[in-house]
């Protein structure tokens, strides 16, 4: 149950990554090179409709330990659940999507603003 519960901690990670890295990109740019792969991964296994990696991994370590499977994904089980929201319903899954664009559409667009406005400035300076 020890690899399991490392996975899970892996993964919260990686959702805490993707859900903030172009935030903290604004202080430390070098995350973009962790956040953007990361990001792109989740983006693609969603769009393909692929089951996550993590939480299929998590699964098959707790049935190796002889613990019970959950239904909902990682973020049902983990977060939802014990919220008493489903993770399926129309409006935690709006949530999802808005907590997820949102701070990574101000993050990047704060970014590109920061690469246009130095791009200039380096053009206009002698």
């Amino acid at each position: 149950m020890v690899w399991a519960s490392a996975v899970a901690v892996v993964h919260a990670l990686a959702v805490g990554l993707m859900l903030t890295g172009a935030l903290v990109a604004l202080r430390r740019p070098r995350v973009l090179l962790v956040h953007a792969p990361v990001s792109a991964a989740i983006l693609a296994v969603h769009l393909a409709g692929a089951p996550c990696p993590l939480t299929e991994l998590e699964l098959a370590l707790r049935a190796r330990a002889g613990a019970p499977p959950y239904d909902g994904g990682f973020l049902g089980h983990h977060l939802f659940a014990p919220l008493g929201l489903e993770v399926t319903s129309p409006a935690v899954q709006a949530g999802i999507y808005a907590a997820a664009l949102v701070p990574n559409a101000v993050g990047y667009g704060l970014l590109a603003v920061r690469a246009v406005r130095g791009g200039r400035r380096a053009r206009l300076t002698p």
